[in-house]
């Protein structure tokens, strides 16, 4: 099994670790369309949609620990399983369960669909504890 797609994205998860903007953007395709929030928000769509989203989103984070869990991958497709783990500006630790779908067209990301359940996040930054299911999940080692 090839692990090109995914030694590319574990490249953009170091760059947003570092919360490096412009190293994250120059993965990206010009065209791009990103479901940050599938089924919960609208897209980024373009690079200056993208760049908007990482400095607002980025802007509440003060630490990352993103972990993938598993993956698999096509010629131009990678499927990840991992946590989006951070804490917040405020010193909230957050982690949240989640599946994307990343699409390549070259070595650029052309579409990025990431899935996770927003009440679990909200919750969270609520102050509530951690649901039973969502630490096993979250628990796991990294890929």
């Amino acid at each position: 099994m090839s692990d090109t797609r995914f030694n590319q994205f574990k490249q953009l998860i170091a760059a947003w670790t570092r919360k490096d903007a412009d190293a994250v953007l120059a993965m990206l395709h010009d065209d791009v369309v990103w479901h940050y929030a599938a089924a919960i928000a609208p897209p980024a769509r373009g690079k200056a949609e993208a760049r908007a989203f990482i400095e607002r989103f980025g802007s509440t984070i003060a630490e990352v620990n993103w972990r993938i869990f598993a993956h698999a991958e096509t010629a131009d497709r990678l499927f990840v399983e991992g946590v989006d783990e951070y804490v917040t500006t405020d010193g909230v630790r957050v982690a949240a369960p989640y599946a994307g779908i990343i699409e390549y067209q070259g070595d650029k990301i052309i579409g990025w669909r990431d899935y996770l359940d927003r009440g679990t996040v909200d919750a969270i930054k609520a102050g509530k504890p951690y649901p039973a299911q969502v630490k096993e999940l979250i628990d796991r080692p990294a890929a």
